[in-house]
């Protein structure tokens, strides 16, 4: 392929992206998912809720069935499952976000410990945070939580970190835990693993939901309170997990939220980090939406490198610093632990 044939396909595919959002928000305005989410119609009812000519919202539902946001079956059009999860979570594709973009990129960054983070954005993640299973099983395999094998190849030992060797189960705090995926999956992972949480009301509703769907719930117990003021117990947990909240805080507050997690962790336990970090590599389009989205969020929030967040673990007194991008995560998260001295 010649690199005009190369310029004129991007510029194709810019200009098809382009074109699918308006698509999206056309089908969003003139009520027709809203139809479908009421199940399957046909193009003749289809066209007297939305008002137009059949052989005009032909013209719609063609590009819609293209990808997969509505699908055909005989004479009857659905709306596909991914059109469910954007209409129950995502409804305005993001609009209430983007439509500030140009005044949020214009302001200063912030960096006190009181800049404010806007709670719908810790809401936003809590609400998709099961998205991220799949990511968060691979995280609760890399960070070994689960039975320890004997010699004998059979399982002994109660999880992971400190010592296979002692007695008492293992106990997460899990620091800001959104509907708790990722605390699920490592007490899914490790049968008896203890877990504390703590976040507002509405996160820890969430959290227990989830918990209790896999029949987890009665190993866990919640603080209420805001992940950066909630009074928490010193020395007292085996993991501390912070987990895509750092990079919403200001510089000062992620100073904070780090001292706070190696105080409430015991010696010779863990702080774990899951959040989106620059790499070596040139990031992906996800990638650089989240960092672009998080900038535009949030006063002080971004996307560190990784020298510089092994550095911010190092401040609060953690040691041994391991990083590892997760694989099955779409977008690009990584994870990041430190050993108290």
């Amino acid at each position: 392929m010649s690199a005009q044939d190369r310029t004129l396909d991007h510029y194709q595919e810019l200009m098809t992206i382009n074109a699918t959002s308006h698509v999206l928000r056309t089908g969003r305005e003139l009520g027709l998912f809203d139809a479908l989410l009421e199940g399957q119609k046909t193009l003749e009812v289809l066209a007297e809720r939305t008002g137009l000519p059949e052989s005009r919202l032909l013209l719609l539902l063609r590009p819609l069935t293209s990808v997969g946001i509505i699908e055909k079956y005989a004479e009857d059009y659905a709306i596909s499952s991914v059109a469910r999860l954007l209409c129950q979570y995502d409804a305005d594709l993001g609009d209430a976000v983007w439509k500030n973009a140009s005044a949020a990129l214009k302001s200063e960054s912030q960096s006190s410990v009181d800049t404010d983070v806007p709670q719908s954005r810790f809401d936003s993640i809590a609400a998709t945070q099961w998205v991220h299973t799949p990511a968060a099983m691979q995280a609760a395999e890399i960070l070994d939580f689960g039975p320890t094998p004997a010699e004998d190849g059979s399982e002994e030992g109660e999880g992971t970190v400190l010592s296979s060797e002692e007695s008492e189960p293992q106990t997460l705090l899990d620091l800001g835990c959104g509907s708790a995926v990722w605390s699920c999956a490592a007490a899914h992972r490790d049968p008896q693993l203890r877990v504390t949480l703590v976040d507002h009301p509405g996160a820890l509703e969430a959290a227990m939901a989830t918990a209790n769907s896999i029949e987890l719930g009665d190993r866990f117990e919640s603080i209420e309170g805001d992940a950066l003021t909630a009074e928490l117990p010193e020395g007292q947990f085996d993991h501390v997990l912070i987990a895509q909240r750092l990079n919403s805080y200001s510089p000062d507050q992620i100073r904070l939220m780090l001292q706070r997690a190696t105080s409430a962790v015991k010696p010779g336990g863990r702080v774990i980090v899951i959040d989106s970090f620059e790499g070596p590599n040139r990031p992906s389009l996800a990638e650089s939406i989240e960092a672009l989205r998080i900038g535009i969020e949030t006063e002080g929030g971004a996307v560190p490198e990784l020298k510089e967040a092994q550095e911010r673990m190092k401040d609060a007194g953690l040691e041994s610093i391991q990083f590892t991008f997760i694989a099955a995560s779409r977008v690009g998260l990584g994870l990041m632990t430190g050993i108290k001295p």
